[in-house]
């Protein structure tokens, strides 16, 4: 993965939602691709402004009048899951290009008009967990020649699912399942596909365990790891199939397992001599002050504006982060939110 070239066409851009994500993470992300930012709008005029001077483009307040006068060729939008639905279908009906933050809305169904309307245009939402460097290679490596069907996942999050689930749901209740239980949840669905059915077992003191059972055949299990400290090195994956094992420690840290020459009883070391069995890590080197050690590019905001990009500018509907792909970890979000320890299929969700 390269970051962008000057003899790549710039695509002229429309930034939806001035808040601190945007101005932290996605503005500085833009510098590394072939995008032309032409506008900052929020319906905070002050906000609006005050990025537009910045980052050197106009100010609008509204997104109808923003299209019109710039005559973007898409639009980020960073407004939150209750704006989202409806700022992507205005976009989609003046013919724009839309990719959008993670989460892309309250409910699965809030989505069903996007998809209405996204006709043959690209539609990318951002789940940077599916568009990691780390998470690329993991799939990578299973899906490798001789491979074989994934067995297990095993995901430890520190996160929890909140109780009165149901209420959450009709009320529209912004909580940080919503906002960060998609991190774990999309990795596992990149890695492992669609899932089938899920069930949430709760602790009596916070946290407790989401079981899965994927489409493919394997089962999963999400770690709600409520309690562990945030600001520390807590995030792991693990995958497993037969004679192959992958980790991914901390979104950085790759560990592939294949195993060494071994007899029980007899084998005397564990690093006998051959370099075509055992594990290969790879992790980002911190000496140089180059990109692929970069947040923006270990987290994957890089890898899903590339991906919005390179589809945009190559004619084909996006695959990774498309919408049908939101829609079912909204399904998952609400499954876990209705589970209290009873099995949920989530083909009855719709």
């Amino acid at each position: 993965m390269a970051s962008s070239t000057k003899s790549e066409r710039s695509l002229r851009v429309i930034l939806i939602g001035a808040g601190g994500h945007a101005t932290r993470t996605l503005l500085p992300t833009l510098h590394h691709l072939p995008f032309e930012l032409v506008a900052i709008c929020d319906l905070d005029e002050a906000r609006a402004r005050q990025a537009a001077r910045k980052w050197g483009c106009s100010a609008h307040t509204d997104l109808a009048r923003a299209l019109d006068a710039e005559k973007p060729e898409a639009v980020l939008l960073a407004a939150g899951p209750g704006a989202h639905p409806p700022l992507a279908c205005r976009a989609l009906e003046a013919g724009v290009h839309v990719w959008m933050e993670k989460p892309s809305s309250y409910r699965a169904r809030d989505l069903d008009p996007v998809l209405e309307r996204r006709g043959d245009r690209v539609v990318v939402v951002g789940y940077k967990k599916a568009f990691m460097p780390a998470t690329d290679k993991a799939i990578e490596l299973l899906s490798a020649e001789g491979g074989k069907a994934l067995q297990s996942a095993l995901a430890v999050y520190p996160i929890d699912v909140p109780e009165d689930g149901r209420r959450i749901l009709e009320e529209g209740v912004f909580t940080n399942w919503l906002g960060n239980g998609c991190h774990p949840l999309s990795l596992l669905v990149a890695v492992a596909g669609e899932v089938e059915a899920l069930t949430v077992r709760r602790s009596r003191h916070g946290g407790g365990m989401c079981l899965l059972e994927f489409a493919g055949g394997a089962v999963g299990a999400l770690h709600l790891a409520a309690g562990a400290p945030s600001s520390q090195a807590v995030e792991r994956y693990h995958f497993v199939a037969d004679g192959r094992q992958v980790v991914i420690d901390n979104g950085s840290r790759v560990h592939f397992q294949r195993g060494i020459p071994f007899r029980y009883g007899q084998t005397v070391s564990f690093a006998p001599e051959g370099l075509d069995h055992g594990a290969i890590v790879w992790e980002p080197q911190n000496h140089l002050a180059t990109l692929e050690n970069r947040m923006e590019f270990t987290q994957g905001f890089y890898g899903e504006l590339r991906y919005f990009y390179d589809c945009i500018v190559e004619g084909r509907p996006a695959v990774r982060g498309s919408l049908e792909f939101a829609r079912h970890l909204t399904l998952l979000y609400e499954a876990a939110l209705l589970s209290e320890g009873r099995e949920i299929h989530i083909a009855d969700l719709g």
